[in-house]
């Protein structure tokens, strides 16, 4: 069966996945993740992509984003890689492709799952075995989020400001919401429908999505749950 077009919405967020090939390394030193996280500032203004949250691994990356239209994350992505695929690659002394197919992304329901989605994001090192907290990974958005320093990268989500009347409140809050951690359903719940490609959120935020875009946006028949690797997170 053929694939459907990968569903972008504007205005709504999406929850990105980017895998290494083989799941091979994307990263292998510091100036690898800093080199990334200047094109990833760069493309998200220049595409108007706002990011709210993130996460480098050594084998992959996570993305929470809003686009400003449909054109707008494909155009980042693939801009993304044009640069950091060859700087890798010279680095490195390799050729090739550097990522697992194209990225997976999802639509979700800002509402019930942006905050969850964000949790999710920050706790993939802890999930993965790389830190013993969020606050112990240094590539990714957290520290922005509880107020340990200014992340250039993230423009914060109006729900995200909405945890408290300050920014001294709105860090306590999100630090308690980390420190909750997730159950095994959220984290299968939202991995799941990112690799699938089907938006997340109740069944009237999917209604209204075939509306909006005059397209199926939920599987026709029950798939197959999908699995993670021995030792890596979802």
């Amino acid at each position: 069966m053929a694939r459907l077009p990968r569903l972008v919405v504007p205005n709504q967020p999406h929850h990105v996945i980017q895998r290494g090939n083989d799941r091979q390394l994307i990263f292998r030193e510091t100036a690898d993740y800093l080199f990334f996280l200047d094109r990833l500032r760069e493309g998200g203004r220049q595409f108007k992509v706002a990011i709210h949250a993130y996460v480098l691994m050594p084998n992959h990356l996570h993305l929470l984003v809003t686009p400003s239209d449909e054109q707008g994350l494909s155009r980042m992505m693939q801009w993304i890689g044009r640069l950091y695929v060859p700087y890798f690659n010279h680095k490195y002394h390799r050729t090739g492709t550097l990522w697992q197919g194209r990225y997976r992304a999802t639509v979700i329901d800002a509402e019930r799952y942006l905050m969850l989605c964000s949790r999710y994001i920050e706790l993939n090192p802890v999930r993965a075995g790389l830190a013993p907290s969020a606050g112990d990974y240094p590539w990714s958005s957290y520290q922005h989020h509880v107020g340990i320093k200014s992340d250039p990268v993230i423009t914060d989500h109006s729900l995200y400001w909405s945890l408290g009347n300050t920014p001294f409140e709105r860090e306590a809050t999100y630090r308690g919401q980390i420190e909750q951690g997730l159950d095994e359903r959220e984290v299968r719940q939202l991995s799941e429908a990112t690799l699938k490609g089907w938006p997340l959120g109740s069944d009237q935020f999917k209604q209204a999505l075939e509306r909006q875009t005059q397209r199926r946006v939920r599987p026709s028949r029950r798939g197959r749950p999908i699995r993670s690797m021995p030792g890596e997170a979802l």
